[in-house]
């Protein structure tokens, strides 16, 4: 069994919005929408959202997609986790995400699954050529993980290590839930770090992975209206780039904006300035001029639509 827990409790301040962050759209999809169906493509059997502020709307936008679980009052990462009491006593691997990365891939997903083929858990880091303000991860002499250090936590030592924790892990579940148990929060927060979990595994004599990912903008949260611009940006060069590979044409792939659902044959021609959202469905030889905003569509092989059409759902549904 291979279960996930997302964590999408936050308000995020940062986006000065009344809309729970992870509502928030790339692509014309909501954040935990996008993980939520990339760790089902990555195996995921069970999955669990840990919501909070707002947690009605987040609850509508993912039914029947996953299982909730509310977090209230919000007391750290390790305290999220604690929530998804549904799933201890489980067998098998368990992730944990953040809500608010929405770039990452199955494939990614999947490498942590895989890393406890030889582990009790497994930690996703990465090196950003950049200055940063996330958890650092300590390692021992030989190279194996001995702990994460949250920055706020950090001597100066600490924080000049340049592998960075990015908030994702997994766990075999029934390991994890009682790890849970031996979380403390004496810290300046406050707060059950998740992240506490490295030192209390391997004082246990467990083994801890470290999965290092090369692509930052892959598995970089989104925090504020800057940041989603910038994953939006990144996705759609993505989208974009494989669905050229596979043989279609985008006349300017600045100005097409196709979601992660859409998908297209071969010898298709899009025009600038189009939108392709939902599980649009472009059969081979289309061609889709300019101007054209397409949900849930099924354009047929040949069929030429538009210039400017607009066409959504007839029930009315976004």
């Amino acid at each position: 069994m291979k279960n996930a827990v997302v964590m999408a409790a936050g308000k995020g301040t940062r986006m000065h919005s009344d809309l729970p962050k992870v509502l928030h759209k790339i692509l014309d999809e909501p954040m935990a929408g996008l993980i939520v169906e990339n760790l089902r493509k990555a195996g995921a059997d069970r999955i669990v959202s840990i919501v909070g502020y707002g947690h009605e709307l987040v609850e509508a936008a993912l039914k029947g997609t996953c299982e909730f679980a509310v977090q209230e009052p919000q007391l750290g990462t390790g305290h999220a986790v604690m929530q998804a009491r549904q799933l201890e006593g489980d067998k098998g691997l368990t992730v944990v995400v953040n809500g608010d990365g929405p770039c990452v891939r199955p494939e990614t997903y999947a490498r942590l699954y895989e890393a406890l083929e030889t582990a009790e858990m497994a930690i996703m880091t990465a090196v950003p050529d950049y200055d940063n303000k996330f958890g650092r991860v300590i390692r021992n002499a030989d190279g194996s993980v001995q702990k994460i250090v949250e920055y706020k936590d950090c001597t100066d030592e600490e924080r000049a290590v340049k592998e960075t924790n990015m908030g994702f892990y997994a766990f075999r579940n029934e390991l994890l839930f009682e790890g849970l148990k031996e979380l403390k929060n004496d810290n300046a927060q406050k707060e059950y770090y998740i992240t506490d979990l490295v030192e209390i595994f391997i004082r246990h004599g467990y083994r801890v992975a470290a999965v290092q990912v090369e692509d930052c903008m892959e598995v970089q949260g989104v925090n504020d209206n800057l940041e989603l611009a910038r994953a939006s940006a990144y996705l759609q060069e993505r989208i974009n780039t494989d669905l050229m590979k596979s043989g279609v044409t985008i006349m300017d792939p600045r100005t097409a904006y196709i979601g992660p659902q859409v998908t297209a044959g071969h010898d298709v021609i899009i025009h600038p300035n189009v939108y392709l959202y939902g599980k649009t469905e472009i059969h081979d030889g289309a061609v889709i001029l300019p101007g054209s905003y397409l949900r849930d569509a099924v354009i047929e092989a040949g069929e030429v639509v538009g210039p400017n059409v607009y066409s959504v759902p007839s029930d009315g549904q976004r």
